[in-house]
């Protein structure tokens, strides 16, 4: 059995859970013995190919919708995961999840890989506002890393954050998929995408989907746009955070109520996949974030994003080619879009490079996996057990 850990998983939506369902489903059509672990969400009832074993969790606090996971607790979840003989264990994150990831890979003496995918120490300063202790806590992180057998980052640019961090062993660079990446229907979805959204003919669609938390700067959209209120447009968030109610009063005292949209959370694929082909521009102007899913799900829809110069999840945008970079400031980032909305030439032939160059399907991303595992695998002298 292959098994797949991490701290969250659908009906909980964001680019960490969305890859470990897609490393799920597709390493499982591949070969039949996949399952994911991971804290519970009440009332959730998953209609899976695999099977999906959760243990008790509870409410974070200020970070609705997530759960923190207590599997030591969970008697019959522990009885149930007990019993099942693993090949190798994959952690997505370093919390509860990956830890008991860790702990069965000891027992079983099997191979671990760990995938970093998050600024953890921007969480962490943000609830704590002791910097010993936030140290300290990126310390268990990085010790955690240091135990996998494999280390495993999303895009070469994630590499320095890890540094940062203190880690000093070897990564591998492995890319995420993109479940958009198949679908070559885009003048249709688009069509369908801005009748779903009520957008008149001719208006430009901005479009945000992420977390709504301050850390990822839709706040400077908010902002970028008050000063472009002449100009045709319409911009639509997608999705839920602790910072939503306060963004939708920010919209609200700007005067925007009738040019902003929050659609709340999405987890239907059709409907957002439709969304992303809707929109002209993808803008994510975050600091936060390592190898966005988001930005390559935009670009499988010839959606080109612009994004803030310099940050890590840019590294893979070259601007003007495959995507639009600027200063994350206010005047900056408005002067670049209104430059970007006057030259729809300059958007098509990005959008189309940024699909060209971003969106791998996570067909290909599969079996790229599987036989990096099988490898692990064999090192270790193991076998693939159902």
């Amino acid at each position: 059995m292959l098994g797949i850990f991490n701290d969250c998983f659908p009906p909980i939506m964001d680019g960490v859970s969305v890859t470990v369902q897609n490393y799920a489903r597709w390493l499982n059509r591949k070969c039949n013995n996949v399952c994911v672990v991971t804290p519970s969400v009440p009332g959730t009832v998953y209609k899976e190919e695999f099977p999906v074993y959760n243990y008790f969790s509870l409410p974070i606090p200020m970070r609705k919708p997530y759960r923190m996971g207590f599997p030591r607790v969970d008697l019959p979840f522990r009885s149930r995961i007990g019993k099942i003989g693993f090949s190798l264990v994959h952690a997505h994150s370093p919390f509860s999840s990956g830890k008991l990831a860790l702990k069965i890979a000891r027992e079983q003496n099997i191979p671990i890989v760990a995938t970093f995918h998050s600024k953890y120490r921007a969480d962490f300063e943000r609830a704590i506002h002791s910097k010993t202790i936030v140290d300290y806590m990126v310390k268990n992180v990085i010790d955690f890393y240091s135990q996998a057998d494999e280390v495993w980052i999303p895009q070469a640019s994630v590499e320095e954050t890890l540094r940062e961090y203190g880690y000093k062993g070897r990564v591998e660079v492995v890319d995420n998929g993109n479940d958009f990446a198949a679908d070559t229907r885009i003048d249709l979805l688009r069509n369908e995408g801005r009748s779903m959204l009520g957008a008149p003919h001719g208006e430009p669609v901005l479009l945000f989907v992420g977390q709504h938390i301050y850390e990822k700067n839709p706040q400077l959209i908010i902002r970028s746009l008050a000063n472009m209120r002449d100009r045709s447009w319409h911009m639509y968030f997608i999705g839920t955070g602790y910072a939503a109610d306060e963004l939708r009063q920010m919209v609200q005292s700007k005067g925007l109520d009738d040019r902003i949209t929050f659609l709340g959370q999405i987890t239907d694929r059709e409907k957002l996949k439709r969304c992303y082909a809707a929109a002209d521009v993808f803008l994510f102007p975050s600091l936060y974030d390592n190898a966005p899913l988001v930005v390559r799900e935009a670009a499988a829809m010839h959606t080109p994003s612009l994004m803030a110069q310099g940050s890590t999840a840019a590294s893979v945008i070259k601007d003007n080619v495959n995507g639009f970079l600027c200063s994350a400031d206010e005047q900056s980032f408005t002067a670049r879009l209104l430059q970007i909305l006057a030259d729809e030439r300059l958007r098509t032939v990005a959008g189309d490079n940024a699909r060209a160059t971003l969106a791998r399907p996570w067909q290909d991303i599969a079996d790229e996996v599987y036989d990096r595992y099988m490898h692990l695998i064999r090192r270790r002298g193991g076998i693939l057990t159902a």
